[in-house]
């Protein structure tokens, strides 16, 4: 039995979905119950190895609230096969990792556009002083 190396869109696709899926806080679990599937459905959407239908990212899309051209902004096929296909961009890793996505959760959950400006005025100041550290 010969396994195929998931589709490079599909990968992507899941990767936004799941993306989007933490950044509201919403388990597998609920996302599935929400479709009418099961949770291990969800995580082989994510992972890439199964491909999402258009009919259920439409379904994922109106759950997660967004367009369904969403889960392909960013997307940039290759014009020719290379190594470099299969590596994520510094952005796409960053969007991806947990720590990314709990603080934008955590800091659009700041109510106070005036309080939300000076955290970020923080952080910019930080991340400034780090990189004159170094």
């Amino acid at each position: 039995m010969t396994v195929s190396k998931p589709n490079p869109v599909d990968i992507h696709v899941g990767k936004r979905l799941k993306q989007r899926r933490t950044l509201l806080g919403v388990s597998q679990e609920k996302l599935a119950d929400a479709l009418g599937i099961t949770f291990q459905q969800v995580q082989k959407y994510e992972n890439g190895s199964n491909r999402v239908g258009a009919s259920r990212l439409f379904q994922i899309g109106r759950v997660l609230e967004v367009p369904v051209s969403f889960f392909f902004d960013g997307y940039a096929p290759k014009s020719s096969a290379s190594i470099a296909e299969d590596t994520p961009s510094l952005e796409e890793d960053l969007m991806a990792r947990r720590e990314t996505l709990t603080l934008v959760r955590s800091y659009y959950a700041i109510e106070n556009e005036k309080v939300r400006k000076k955290v970020l005025d923080m952080i910019k100041s930080m991340a400034a002083e780090a990189a004159e550290e170094n």
